[in-house]
């Protein structure tokens, strides 16, 4: 089972000014749509360090084909006449 996708910026944010308000963490869980131990775990980051921005950004391997050579292998691909295998790694 895979981890959920991060929160936004902006759930963040409003997380943390609502508990700066006095809202329960409930209230929250049900304002912004996520777990009571994310509304927990992203306000015990904001007293700690004093942001909540996700380190996330940048995990798992590095893509070996980027996007305009992956657009360009596909049109290749779908062209009518087969390419030779010098032509699709160029």
């Amino acid at each position: 089972m895979g981890k959920a996708a991060d929160l936004s910026e902006f759930d963040r944010e409003q997380i943390v000014m609502a508990r700066r308000l006095g809202t329960s963490i409930t209230e929250i869980e049900r304002l912004v749509g996520c777990s009571r131990s994310a509304v927990f775990s992203i306000h015990a980051k904001w007293i700690n360090n004093g942001d909540t921005s996700s380190r996330r950004q940048g995990v798992g391997r590095p893509r070996i084909i980027k996007e305009k050579g992956r657009r360009r292998l596909s049109h290749l691909v779908k062209q009518n006449r087969p390419p030779t295998v010098a032509q699709l790694t160029a």
